[in-house]
């Protein structure tokens, strides 16, 4: 499969948010097993609707290192870094693959360019987030095949 990766476009972003909401899907309902339809639903009410908003956001707000793997013409995966020039480091904050197209390489391309555009802008650190629930497994793996060293973090909820 060949795909070429390229800065996203305004046009892209409807498309970027439509895949990332079925990329994550299953992400979500691995949430709701670990901490119970209770406090699940009081975290994430409405997951799809503030999402959806969040990629859009953080599409636009950081469209100048957001890249997209294209396949025929259209976006199949996604990567928004932010650069922090000041502090010498980088986030990639956001990154998905359209499901019909994981497994493929595209994740691993996306975050090497990311990296890569990192070095370039001088930065000295990079970092990504990730769940640690069953659902964030594939995440972890491909973080880890990238060079990244985890940091883990446990975040707690209680229904009052």
């Amino acid at each position: 499969m060949t795909f070429e990766i390229r800065l996203l476009t305004a046009d892209d972003v409807p498309t970027v948010v439509d895949f990332s909401l079925r990329a994550w899907a299953p992400v979500f309902a691995s949430f709701e097993k670990v901490l119970g339809s209770e406090i699940y639903s009081r975290v994430y009410p409405d997951w799809l609707a503030s999402q959806a908003r969040d990629v859009a956001r953080v599409c636009t707000e950081h469209a100048e290192h957001t890249l997209v793997a294209v396949r025929d013409g259209r976006p199949v995966g996604f990567a928004a870094s932010i650069h922090d020039r000041e502090a010498s480091s980088g986030e990639i904050e956001m990154i998905a693959v359209d499901p019909d197209h994981q497994r493929r390489g595209i994740a691993a391309a996306l975050i090497a360019q990311s990296l890569e555009r990192m070095r370039a802008d001088g930065l000295t650190v990079a970092g990504i987030g990730t769940g640690g629930d069953p659902g964030h497994a594939p995440a972890r793996a491909a973080y880890e095949k990238a060079g990244f060293t985890a940091l883990p973090l446990v975040h707690y909820y209680k229904a009052l």
